[in-house]
C-alpha cells in the first residue's frame, strides 16, 4: 500500500480579502476531490488572503498510481490562470518503509 501527499503553495491573483480567497480555493479544492477522488483541503496560510496551503493524499496499492495522480492534480492547479504554483512538495509513504520524497 502507498500513500501520496503533494502540499501546494500557491499565490492568488486579484483577491483582497479571505472572502474572496474563499471563492477561488473552494472550487479548486472541490475540482481535485471530483476529478481525481482524493482528500483534499485547505492546508495553511489561512489568515493570509493571497496566498493558499493546498494539501493533497492519495492512497494505491500501486506507487506509481500515486505519483501519476498527484502530478495530474499538480497540473491541473498549475494550469488555473488565477492563482500561480510558488511551490509544490510531492511525498511518498510506503507501508513497509520511511517516507521517500521525490
Amino acid at each position: 500500500m502507498f500513500t501520496g501527499a503533494l502540499a501546494l503553495d500557491l499565490l492568488l491573483g486579484d483577491v483582497h480579502s479571505l472572502k474572496e480567497k474563499r471563492s477561488v480555493v473552494r472550487p479548486i479544492v472541490a475540482e481535485l476531490r471530483r476529478r481525481f477522488d482524493v482528500s483534499a483541503a485547505e492546508a495553511g496560510h489561512l489568515d493570509l488572503h493571497r496566498r493558499a496551503l493546498v494539501g493533497v493524499a492519495v492512497v494505491a496499492a500501486d506507487a506509481a498510481h500515486v505519483r501519476d495522480v498527484l502530478a495530474a492534480c499538480e497540473r491541473l492547479v498549475a494550469s488555473r490562470p488565477e492563482v500561480e504554483v510558488l511551490s509544490a512538495s510531492t511525498q511518498l509513504f510506503s507501508s513497509t518503509d520511511d517516507p521517500e520524497e521525490y
